[in-house]
Protein backbone atom coordinates (compact mmCIF):
# COMPACT_ATOMS: atom_id res chain seq x y z
CA UNK A 1 0.00 0.00 0.00
CA UNK A 2 1.20 3.65 -0.33
CA UNK A 3 3.66 5.06 2.21
CA UNK A 4 3.79 8.99 3.36
CA UNK A 5 7.26 8.63 1.83
CA UNK A 6 5.18 8.12 -2.11
CA UNK A 7 3.13 11.71 -1.37
CA UNK A 8 2.37 14.46 0.89
CA UNK A 9 -0.05 16.33 -0.40
CA UNK A 10 -2.88 14.74 -3.04
CA UNK A 11 -5.42 17.31 -4.55
CA UNK A 12 -8.97 16.48 -6.02
CA UNK A 13 -10.19 18.90 -7.97
CA UNK A 14 -14.11 18.51 -9.51
CA UNK A 15 -16.48 17.10 -5.86
CA UNK A 16 -19.55 16.46 -8.23
CA UNK A 17 -22.13 13.27 -8.41
CA UNK A 18 -18.56 11.28 -8.98
CA UNK A 19 -15.78 13.18 -7.88
CA UNK A 20 -17.47 13.60 -3.89
CA UNK A 21 -18.31 10.02 -3.29
CA UNK A 22 -14.34 9.38 -4.88
CA UNK A 23 -12.92 11.81 -2.70
CA UNK A 24 -15.14 10.29 0.43
CA UNK A 25 -13.31 6.49 -0.23
CA UNK A 26 -10.08 8.10 -0.92
CA UNK A 27 -9.80 9.98 2.23
CA UNK A 28 -11.60 6.78 4.14
CA UNK A 29 -8.43 4.85 3.10
CA UNK A 30 -6.09 7.69 4.00
CA UNK A 31 -6.93 8.07 7.15
CA UNK A 32 -6.86 3.73 7.80
CA UNK A 33 -3.43 3.59 5.85
CA UNK A 34 -1.44 7.14 5.41
CA UNK A 35 -2.20 9.27 8.42
CA UNK A 36 -0.05 12.17 7.33
CA UNK A 37 -1.26 12.79 4.17
CA UNK A 38 -3.02 15.67 3.07
CA UNK A 39 -6.17 15.96 0.52
CA UNK A 40 -7.11 19.14 -0.34
CA UNK A 41 -10.26 19.50 -2.02
CA UNK A 42 -11.51 22.36 -5.10
CA UNK A 43 -14.94 22.62 -6.38
CA UNK A 44 -16.70 25.56 -8.14
CA UNK A 45 -19.65 25.25 -5.41
CA UNK A 46 -18.64 25.41 -1.82
CA UNK A 47 -20.59 23.18 -0.21
CA UNK A 48 -18.78 20.01 -1.21
CA UNK A 49 -15.06 20.85 0.24
CA UNK A 50 -17.33 22.65 3.14
CA UNK A 51 -18.82 18.77 3.87
CA UNK A 52 -15.57 16.70 3.23
CA UNK A 53 -13.58 18.45 5.62
CA UNK A 54 -15.93 18.53 8.18
CA UNK A 55 -16.49 14.68 7.46
CA UNK A 56 -12.54 14.18 7.58
CA UNK A 57 -11.13 17.07 9.83
CA UNK A 58 -7.85 16.18 10.08
CA UNK A 59 -7.02 14.95 6.83
CA UNK A 60 -9.10 17.14 4.04
CA UNK A 61 -8.64 20.64 3.25
CA UNK A 62 -11.13 22.69 1.71
CA UNK A 63 -8.95 24.79 -1.25
CA UNK A 64 -10.10 28.14 -2.23
CA UNK A 65 -9.15 27.78 -5.73
CA UNK A 66 -7.97 25.00 -8.20
CA UNK A 67 -4.59 27.11 -7.97
CA UNK A 68 -4.58 26.93 -4.16
CA UNK A 69 -5.62 22.99 -4.13
CA UNK A 70 -2.69 22.37 -6.19
CA UNK A 71 0.36 24.08 -5.49
CA UNK A 72 2.39 22.06 -3.51
CA UNK A 73 0.52 18.99 -4.37
CA UNK A 74 2.52 15.83 -5.19
CA UNK A 75 -0.51 14.12 -6.82
CA UNK A 76 -3.37 15.57 -8.69
CA UNK A 77 -6.83 14.32 -9.53
CA UNK A 78 -9.61 15.98 -11.83
CA UNK A 79 -12.78 14.75 -12.50
CA UNK A 80 -14.80 17.39 -14.60
CA UNK A 81 -18.10 17.41 -16.48
CA UNK A 82 -16.99 18.79 -19.84
CA UNK A 83 -13.92 20.10 -22.35
CA UNK A 84 -14.33 23.31 -21.37
CA UNK A 85 -13.75 22.46 -17.54
CA UNK A 86 -10.80 20.30 -18.26
CA UNK A 87 -9.15 23.20 -20.38
CA UNK A 88 -9.87 25.81 -17.68
CA UNK A 89 -8.72 23.86 -14.63
CA UNK A 90 -5.22 22.85 -16.54
CA UNK A 91 -4.89 25.73 -18.69
CA UNK A 92 -5.81 29.12 -17.22
CA UNK A 93 -2.81 31.20 -16.70
CA UNK A 94 -3.68 32.71 -13.79
CA UNK A 95 -5.87 30.46 -11.86
CA UNK A 96 -5.23 26.77 -13.52
CA UNK A 97 -2.86 23.72 -13.12
CA UNK A 98 -0.20 24.88 -15.34
CA UNK A 99 0.44 28.37 -13.55
CA UNK A 100 1.27 26.44 -10.30
CA UNK A 101 3.82 24.75 -12.65
CA UNK A 102 8.03 25.17 -13.60
CA UNK A 103 10.82 23.40 -15.35
CA UNK A 104 11.36 21.89 -12.21
CA UNK A 105 8.13 20.59 -11.42
CA UNK A 106 7.48 16.92 -11.24
CA UNK A 107 3.70 15.96 -10.05
CA UNK A 108 1.66 13.37 -11.26
CA UNK A 109 -1.78 14.98 -12.73
CA UNK A 110 -4.81 12.41 -13.67
CA UNK A 111 -7.56 13.65 -15.16
CA UNK A 112 -10.45 11.40 -15.03
CA UNK A 113 -12.84 13.28 -16.71
CA UNK A 114 -14.67 12.17 -19.63
CA UNK A 115 -13.75 14.18 -22.67
CA UNK A 116 -12.76 14.07 -25.98
CA UNK A 117 -8.79 12.83 -27.18
CA UNK A 118 -7.85 15.81 -29.19
CA UNK A 119 -8.89 17.68 -25.73
CA UNK A 120 -7.12 15.66 -23.83
CA UNK A 121 -3.68 15.42 -26.03
CA UNK A 122 -4.13 19.16 -26.37
CA UNK A 123 -3.35 19.49 -22.10
CA UNK A 124 -0.78 17.38 -21.86
CA UNK A 125 0.92 18.85 -24.52
CA UNK A 126 0.46 22.15 -23.05
CA UNK A 127 1.44 20.61 -19.65
CA UNK A 128 4.68 19.51 -21.01
CA UNK A 129 5.62 22.67 -22.20
CA UNK A 130 5.98 24.14 -19.42
CA UNK A 131 6.70 21.48 -16.77
CA UNK A 132 8.43 18.29 -19.13
CA UNK A 133 9.25 16.43 -15.70
CA UNK A 134 5.29 16.29 -14.74
CA UNK A 135 3.22 13.52 -15.84
CA UNK A 136 -0.16 13.47 -17.15
CA UNK A 137 -2.46 10.96 -17.78
CA UNK A 138 -6.20 10.41 -18.99
CA UNK A 139 -7.99 8.09 -16.74
CA UNK A 140 -11.82 8.30 -17.42
CA UNK A 141 -13.97 5.67 -14.94
CA UNK A 142 -16.31 3.92 -15.56
CA UNK A 143 -19.23 2.14 -12.99
CA UNK A 144 -21.58 5.22 -12.44
CA UNK A 145 -22.56 7.03 -9.17
CA UNK A 146 -23.41 3.44 -7.57
CA UNK A 147 -19.87 2.36 -8.15
CA UNK A 148 -17.68 5.45 -6.85
CA UNK A 149 -19.88 5.25 -3.91
CA UNK A 150 -19.37 1.54 -2.93
CA UNK A 151 -15.67 2.16 -4.27
CA UNK A 152 -16.43 -0.59 -7.45
CA UNK A 153 -15.55 1.90 -10.31
CA UNK A 154 -12.92 1.06 -13.22
CA UNK A 155 -10.02 3.08 -14.15
CA UNK A 156 -8.91 3.21 -17.99
CA UNK A 157 -5.57 4.43 -18.04
CA UNK A 158 -3.78 6.29 -20.58
CA UNK A 159 -0.35 4.95 -20.17
CA UNK A 160 1.30 1.26 -21.37
CA UNK A 161 1.37 -1.55 -18.80
CA UNK A 162 5.12 -0.65 -18.34
CA UNK A 163 4.72 2.74 -17.34
CA UNK A 164 7.21 3.39 -14.14
CA UNK A 165 4.27 5.07 -12.66
CA UNK A 166 1.66 2.69 -13.03
CA UNK A 167 2.30 0.22 -9.47
CA UNK A 168 2.73 3.30 -7.52
CA UNK A 169 -0.55 4.99 -8.82
CA UNK A 170 -2.12 1.64 -8.95
CA UNK A 171 -2.05 1.26 -4.80
CA UNK A 172 -3.58 4.90 -4.43
CA UNK A 173 -6.30 3.99 -7.26
CA UNK A 174 -7.45 0.93 -5.58
CA UNK A 175 -8.44 3.17 -2.48
CA UNK A 176 -11.64 4.30 -4.90
CA UNK A 177 -11.75 1.47 -7.59
CA UNK A 178 -11.28 -2.32 -8.15
CA UNK A 179 -10.21 -2.03 -11.36
CA UNK A 180 -6.84 -0.59 -12.80
CA UNK A 181 -6.27 -1.47 -16.49
CA UNK A 182 -3.70 0.29 -18.38
CA UNK A 183 -4.91 1.10 -21.92
CA UNK A 184 -1.94 1.47 -23.89
CA UNK A 185 -0.79 5.13 -24.19
CA UNK A 186 -1.73 8.80 -23.88
CA UNK A 187 -5.49 9.52 -25.17
CA UNK A 188 -6.36 5.61 -25.36
CA UNK A 189 -7.85 5.56 -21.90
CA UNK A 190 -10.46 7.64 -23.27
CA UNK A 191 -10.69 6.39 -26.47
CA UNK A 192 -11.29 3.15 -24.43
CA UNK A 193 -14.12 4.87 -22.14
CA UNK A 194 -15.47 6.18 -25.40
CA UNK A 195 -16.29 2.58 -26.65
CA UNK A 196 -17.20 1.50 -23.20
CA UNK A 197 -20.40 4.46 -23.05
CA UNK A 198 -21.35 3.97 -26.42
CA UNK A 199 -21.63 0.30 -26.28
CA UNK A 200 -23.40 0.69 -22.76
CA UNK A 201 -25.80 3.08 -24.34
CA UNK A 202 -26.87 1.13 -27.33
CA UNK A 203 -27.47 -1.87 -24.41
CA UNK A 204 -29.64 0.52 -22.62
CA UNK A 205 -31.41 1.34 -25.74
CA UNK A 206 -32.06 -2.54 -26.33
CA UNK A 207 -32.78 -3.45 -23.14
CA UNK A 208 -35.81 -0.91 -22.81
CA UNK A 209 -36.91 -2.22 -25.98
CA UNK A 210 -37.03 -5.90 -25.26
CA UNK A 211 -37.86 -5.80 -21.47
CA UNK A 212 -41.19 -3.11 -23.02
CA UNK A 213 -42.41 -5.60 -25.69
CA UNK A 214 -41.92 -9.18 -24.00
CA UNK A 215 -43.94 -6.91 -21.26
CA UNK A 216 -46.44 -5.97 -23.92
CA UNK A 217 -46.76 -10.16 -24.69
CA UNK A 218 -47.85 -10.66 -21.26
CA UNK A 219 -44.27 -11.79 -19.57
CA UNK A 220 -44.06 -10.36 -15.88
CA UNK A 221 -40.89 -7.96 -16.07
CA UNK A 222 -39.04 -10.39 -13.40
CA UNK A 223 -39.57 -13.41 -15.38
CA UNK A 224 -38.29 -11.52 -18.49
CA UNK A 225 -35.08 -9.99 -16.65
CA UNK A 226 -34.21 -13.42 -15.14
CA UNK A 227 -34.45 -15.21 -19.21
CA UNK A 228 -32.30 -12.28 -20.43
CA UNK A 229 -29.62 -13.15 -17.39
CA UNK A 230 -29.96 -16.79 -18.02
CA UNK A 231 -30.00 -16.95 -22.17
CA UNK A 232 -27.56 -14.96 -24.50
CA UNK A 233 -29.42 -11.71 -24.11
CA UNK A 234 -27.48 -11.28 -20.76
CA UNK A 235 -25.95 -7.76 -19.94
CA UNK A 236 -25.38 -5.80 -16.97
CA UNK A 237 -27.86 -2.89 -18.04
CA UNK A 238 -30.73 -5.95 -16.99
CA UNK A 239 -28.98 -7.75 -14.54
CA UNK A 240 -27.84 -4.33 -12.65
CA UNK A 241 -29.58 -1.34 -13.72
CA UNK A 242 -32.19 -2.76 -15.46
CA UNK A 243 -34.29 0.35 -16.46
CA UNK A 244 -37.95 -1.22 -15.38
CA UNK A 245 -38.38 -0.03 -12.30
CA UNK A 246 -38.58 -2.32 -9.17
CA UNK A 247 -36.77 -5.16 -11.11
CA UNK A 248 -33.53 -4.27 -9.91
CA UNK A 249 -34.66 -2.49 -6.15
CA UNK A 250 -31.15 -0.39 -6.24
CA UNK A 251 -31.31 0.59 -9.97
CA UNK A 252 -31.72 4.81 -10.63
CA UNK A 253 -34.97 3.10 -12.52
CA UNK A 254 -36.33 2.34 -8.60
CA UNK A 255 -35.85 5.57 -7.62
CA UNK A 256 -37.76 7.66 -10.05
CA UNK A 257 -34.58 7.36 -12.49
CA UNK A 258 -32.78 10.04 -9.89
CA UNK A 259 -29.06 9.28 -9.24
CA UNK A 260 -27.00 7.38 -11.74
CA UNK A 261 -25.38 8.87 -15.05
CA UNK A 262 -27.81 11.28 -16.10
CA UNK A 263 -29.22 10.85 -19.70
CA UNK A 264 -27.26 14.53 -20.56
CA UNK A 265 -24.30 12.62 -20.16
CA UNK A 266 -25.18 9.44 -21.70
CA UNK A 267 -25.70 12.62 -24.88
CA UNK A 268 -22.41 13.77 -24.45
CA UNK A 269 -20.23 10.70 -24.31
CA UNK A 270 -22.73 8.82 -27.28
CA UNK A 271 -21.46 12.01 -29.41
CA UNK A 272 -17.70 11.90 -28.29
CA UNK A 273 -17.68 8.20 -29.50
CA UNK A 274 -19.60 8.53 -32.58
CA UNK A 275 -17.33 11.49 -33.26
CA UNK A 276 -14.24 9.55 -32.59
CA UNK A 277 -15.66 6.98 -34.55
CA UNK A 278 -15.82 9.02 -37.51
CA UNK A 279 -12.22 10.55 -36.81
CA UNK A 280 -10.55 6.55 -36.78
CA UNK A 281 -13.01 5.67 -39.88
CA UNK A 282 -15.11 3.02 -37.97
CA UNK A 283 -18.01 1.98 -39.22
CA UNK A 284 -20.85 2.28 -36.58
CA UNK A 285 -24.31 1.59 -38.17
CA UNK A 286 -26.35 2.38 -34.58
CA UNK A 287 -24.54 5.35 -33.34
CA UNK A 288 -26.64 8.22 -34.73
CA UNK A 289 -29.51 6.56 -33.57
CA UNK A 290 -28.55 6.24 -30.47
CA UNK A 291 -27.16 9.82 -30.14
CA UNK A 292 -30.86 10.48 -31.45
CA UNK A 293 -32.20 8.70 -28.60
CA UNK A 294 -30.63 10.12 -26.04
CA UNK A 295 -31.01 14.15 -27.58
CA UNK A 296 -34.38 13.53 -27.59
CA UNK A 297 -34.45 12.05 -24.23
CA UNK A 298 -32.05 14.64 -22.52
CA UNK A 299 -35.19 17.31 -24.16
CA UNK A 300 -37.58 15.63 -22.73
CA UNK A 301 -39.53 17.19 -19.94
CA UNK A 302 -40.45 13.85 -17.85
CA UNK A 303 -36.77 12.98 -18.66
CA UNK A 304 -34.22 15.29 -18.33
CA UNK A 305 -31.79 15.59 -15.26
CA UNK A 306 -32.45 11.78 -14.46
CA UNK A 307 -30.74 8.46 -14.62
CA UNK A 308 -29.59 7.46 -18.37
CA UNK A 309 -32.09 4.24 -17.83
CA UNK A 310 -35.10 6.60 -18.59
CA UNK A 311 -34.73 6.05 -21.80
CA UNK A 312 -37.28 3.42 -21.15
CA UNK A 313 -40.08 6.09 -20.29
CA UNK A 314 -39.04 7.99 -23.43
CA UNK A 315 -39.65 4.96 -25.38
CA UNK A 316 -42.85 4.80 -23.87
CA UNK A 317 -42.18 1.52 -21.56
CA UNK A 318 -44.89 0.94 -18.60
CA UNK A 319 -43.54 1.70 -15.52
CA UNK A 320 -46.45 0.87 -13.00
CA UNK A 321 -45.98 -2.89 -13.56
CA UNK A 322 -44.10 -4.04 -10.44
CA UNK A 323 -44.71 -2.80 -6.62
CA UNK A 324 -41.66 -1.06 -5.03
CA UNK A 325 -41.38 -3.52 -1.40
Amino acid sequence: MPSTEDYNIIAFIGLGAMGKPMVVNLATNLVRRCADVVLRVYDIADGPGQELQKLFPDTVQNADSARAAVSDADIVFSMLPEKDHVISAYLDPRTGIVSTLGPDSAKILIDCSTIDTATSLHVKSEVAKVAPRTSFYDCPVSGGVLGAVKGTIAFFMGCLPSDSNLPHLTKLLEFMGNKIIPCGGPSLGLAAKLSNNYLSGIITIATSEAMDMGMRAGIDPMSLASVFASGTAQNRQCDMFNPVPNVCPQAPSSKGYRGGFRVELMKKDMGLAVDMARQVGAKNVLGLCGLGVYTAASAAEDCKGLDSRVVYRYLGGKENNLKAD
